[in-house]
């Protein structure tokens, strides 16, 4: 399955995605909790997918969806976001990520997702 690289300031919301993730034999190889972190470890981890919060201190997830496509314009985003944030998430999207799913996460919407954007990497 895929290597995943989880970002969120919430350890809560990262646990919750990683196992999540890791019950359909995922691998997440790395968490952030801000978007220079996560930019580090998508340098070292080289994940097959991101999942890419938002709102975080120190950088937040639209510089960093930025920088990493300035890394690899091929990089696989998935932005979480809570719900209402309509407008941050067109503008992710504009950013290079390729799909969102919406805080608190529904364990099937999320695979459903991730399994979508997967796909996408591998047409």
């Amino acid at each position: 399955m895929a290597k995943i690289l989880v970002v969120d300031d919430a350890k809560f919301m990262r646990v919750t995605l990683s196992t999540i993730l890791t019950s359909e034999q995922h691998e997440v190889v790395g968490e952030a909790e801000n978007g220079e972190e996560a930019i580090k470890l998508y340098q070292e981890l080289q994940p097959d997918l991101v999942t890419m919060d938002i709102t975080m201190p120190v950088m937040n997830g639209i510089d960093a969806i930025k920088e990493i496509c300035r890394i690899n314009k091929n990089a696989m985003i998935i932005v979480c976001s809570a719900m209402g944030q309509q407008k941050v998430v067109v503008e992710a999207i504009e950013s290079g990520a390729k799909d969102f799913i919406i805080k608190p996460f529904d364990e099937d919407r999320v695979l459903d997702t991730v399994n979508r954007v997967l796909n996408l990497k591998n047409e």
